[in-house]
């Protein structure tokens, strides 16, 4: 049975959407458990955004998510990451869940392990790719393998729409103000990646 983690922040929801779809697909394969889990939020960011209705109604949605662990990390034998852009690359959330790891790096409790990504911009040229690449770095240092998103398998990503979706990941356009709902193409590339890794994962893991 492979094991896979789909482990994400989300302030806004899109990449908790995101996330659900990466879910759905892993889930598709036989003998593959999957358990979602979100990075914690900040406190000063919680007071930060506590006057915008959509962060906090998209919080409030995310409680029952339970949040990500050290054990949820080795329990797993393949992890997808819900990483959206901040500037170009991780969120400082998620670099301080990777930043205190340390005791698994040290002991190579996640060498081999298959690994991919899908990220959430507020433009198509708001990070798309270089979130991707960028958070790909520490992982590599884990000793994670990782997995794209070929073209073969994602036709829609040979297209002129202002959509998400690249060989490294899967991926959504939120829009300037964050109003914008992922796409069905963009979920439905979230979900094949899911699927993607869990099948990478239990080849790995056999």
């Amino acid at each position: 049975m492979a094991k896979v983690l789909v482990v994400y922040y989300s302030a806004y929801g899109h990449i908790y959407e995101m996330a659900k779809a990466v879910s759905k697909g892993a889930g598709k394969l036989q003998n593959t458990e999957v358990k979602m889990v979100k990075i914690p939020e900040f406190d000063s960011a919680k007071e930060a955004m506590s006057g915008q209705e959509a962060y906090v109604e998209s919080q409030k949605e995310q409680e029952v998510v339970p949040e990500a662990t050290h054990e949820d990390l080795k329990w797993a034998d393949g992890v997808i990451w819900g990483i959206p852009t901040r500037y170009g690359a991780m969120p400082a959330q998620m670099k301080q869940f990777l930043d205190s790891a340390g005791a698994l790096w040290l002991n190579g409790e996640l060498e081999g392990k298959a690994t991919s990504i899908f990220t959430s911009t507020g433009s198509i040229h708001g990070g798309q790719e270089t979130t991707t690449i960028t958070s790909l770095v520490p992982l590599l240092h884990f000793g994670f393998i990782f997995v794209g998103l070929p073209y073969g398998e994602n036709q829609e990503m040979l297209s002129t729409e202002a959509i998400g979706g690249s060989p490294y990941s899967a991926s959504t356009v939120a829009g300037p103000d964050g109003s914008q709902q992922p796409d069905p193409k963009e979920l439905l590339m979230a979900e094949r990646l899911g699927e993607r890794l869990a099948n990478v994962a239990g080849k790995l893991a056999q």
